[in-house]
């Protein structure tokens, strides 16, 4: 069996990992699907679909995941939801269920005739990306305590901290180009 776990994972935690693993305690694959690919460089989602793809696949990788047993795909975002959910069965292999924590787009899946399970949750006080955010843009290293390593390690290299600040017009002096 497959599974879908639907996200934006801007960027992906701890929690993300551990969601991951334990939705392949129950499945044979799953298709991790980076929502909202076409932004990035803004406030709510700083980083693109290919550093959150590689972000994602070396957490997992970090957190012991079996990668053969996981795809990671983008899914652009579009304002009509049908459209939405069309679009993700374009863009994934065929999956039987759909791992979520939004009660809207387990709506959608179950109107769709897809079996829908509550996405495991860890720490959810804890191991949130818009918290990590807001860590990052405080200055404050505990952003790192909530990510794997090596996705610290990717949004320093990035200059990940930088871009957000630049987002939330907290940049001290513009560049000039």
């Amino acid at each position: 069996m497959r599974a879908l776990f639907p996200g934006r994972f801007q960027p992906p935690h701890w929690g993300h990992v551990k969601a991951v693993k334990a939705i392949l305690e129950e499945v044979d694959e799953v298709v991790v699907s980076v929502g909202s690919a076409q932004f990035n460089y803004i406030l709510k989602d700083p980083f693109t679909a290919g550093e959150r793809i590689w972000m994602l696949r070396e957490g997992l990788r970090e957190g012991g995941v079996d990668l053969s047993r996981v795809i990671i795909i983008p899914i652009p975002n579009v304002e009509n939801n049908l459209e939405w959910l069309g679009r993700v069965r374009s863009y994934a292999p065929p999956f039987e269920v759909v791992y979520t924590g939004n009660p809207f787009v387990a709506k959608l899946f179950r109107d769709a005739g897809y079996e829908v399970r509550q996405q495991p949750m860890f720490e959810r006080d804890r191991y949130v990306s818009t918290r990590v955010r807001e860590l990052m843009l405080a200055g404050d290293p505990r952003w790192e305590e909530l990510v794997p390593r090596s996705v610290a390690e990717i949004v320093k290299t990035i200059g990940g901290v930088e871009r957000l600040r630049i987002a939330a017009g907290g940049e001290a002096e513009p560049h000039m180009w």
